[in-house]
């Protein structure tokens, strides 16, 4: 699977700040130190500049930092320094690893002005650095998570999460549920919902003419024709029956035990599982640094790392800024096909 290429000339991303007890500071400061020789295209980051400035000098990298009005001058600031976007709410005493909830507002303003800006066309995409949500709930914050806050910041309907490794991406088609849960909740008209927004997002978004997908089966060896459940045959099947029928390739239900090694993973452009683990653990296995959590469904391209805040990490130096990086760039690129196909359609 090639990367997806990222045009020199669009709107620089917005990178939120994250937990600012957590790594995203660190990681933003180390993907600008590696920009060049990563191929990290321009973005800004939405932070308090006395925290970013207060971290650089602990971590003693000497990162300039110049703070911007708005994003347009990002692009002009990023070869030679770290552009910075002044968040209203700020947290200059933020300390590393301490988790504060009176910090939750910057964190929020954060993400509603990256997602304001990538709306307006100001920013090409968002990219998002990791929260801690224990420290967002105790100080009112309603939503699961970033994914459900952010579909309600943009009126998004379905979003969906998709993991991305080289050359693997996968979905699950329930997500944090239980094991006990997602089986309830599995449905065929969900399969197919997902799948059409997965088949969808590969057009747009990975300029994939044509996409192929691959439909895990539930149980062990895909029931094992009933043998081992029914829900292969009486869900799933009927689910990849109908996407064919309305001109998705799709293939399945297949064993899950069988689909990840690597001849399998030419043979199709996403592997929907049925439950978190089955999509997230071959993408972790593949690339447990550098796996990207993307966002379909959404009116705006997003990206995340697929990592958490890493609090034990944060200001020491040591976290690695290689997830970041990939959805640095495959933002980037998303978003160039994504305009691509709204003026061609192709």
């Amino acid at each position: 699977m090639p990367r997806t290429p990222h045009p020199t000339q669009q709107a620089p991303l917005a990178l939120t700040m994250g937990e600012p007890a957590g790594i995203g500071g660190d990681i933003a400061l180390g993907a600008w130190v590696r920009r060049v020789e990563a191929g990290v295209p321009p973005f800004f980051l939405l932070d308090d500049p006395e925290r970013i400035q207060r971290l650089n000098n602990r971590l003693g990298w000497g990162v300039p930092i110049r703070v911007i009005e708005s994003p347009e001058e990002a692009r002009g600031v990023y070869e030679s320094a770290l552009p910075v976007l002044a968040l209203n709410a700020r947290c200059p005493d933020a300390v590393p690893g301490e988790l504060d909830r009176a910090h939750a507002p910057a964190v929020l303003e954060s993400i509603e002005r990256a997602v304001f800006f990538a709306q307006s066309g100001a920013a090409g995409a968002v990219v998002t650095n990791p929260i801690h949500k224990s420290a967002l709930y105790d100080a009112g914050f309603r939503h699961p998570g970033h994914t459900e806050f952010l579909a309600h910041l943009t009126g998004a309907k379905r979003p969906v999460m998709m993991l991305i490794a080289p050359g693997l991406r996968t979905v699950p088609v329930t997500i944090h549920e239980s094991l006990a849960t997602a089986i309830a909740l599995l449905t065929t008209d969900l399969i197919v919902e997902t799948a059409e927004i997965v088949a969808d997002a590969l057009t747009r978004d990975f300029a994939i003419a044509n996409p192929r997908l691959s439909v895990a089966g539930l149980n062990p060896h895909a029931g094992e024709g009933g043998a081992l459940g029914r829900e292969d045959i009486d869900v799933i099947a009927p689910a990849v029956a109908r996407l064919n029928a309305c001109g998705i390739q799709a293939r399945g239900p297949l064993p899950g035990d069988t689909m990840f090694h690597a001849s399998a993973r030419d043979r199709y452009d996403a592997a929907l599982g049925m439950y978190h683990d089955q999509a997230l653990i071959p993408v972790k296995t593949l690339d447990f640094h550098g796996g990207v959590n993307m966002t379909l469904g959404l009116p705006i391209v997003r990206t995340s790392p697929d990592h958490g805040t890493a609090l034990d990490l944060a200001g020491t130096g040591q976290a690695r800024p290689d997830s970041l990086m990939a959805a640095l760039r495959l933002a980037a690129g998303a978003a160039a096909n994504r305009t691509k196909f709204s003026e061609t359609g192709a």
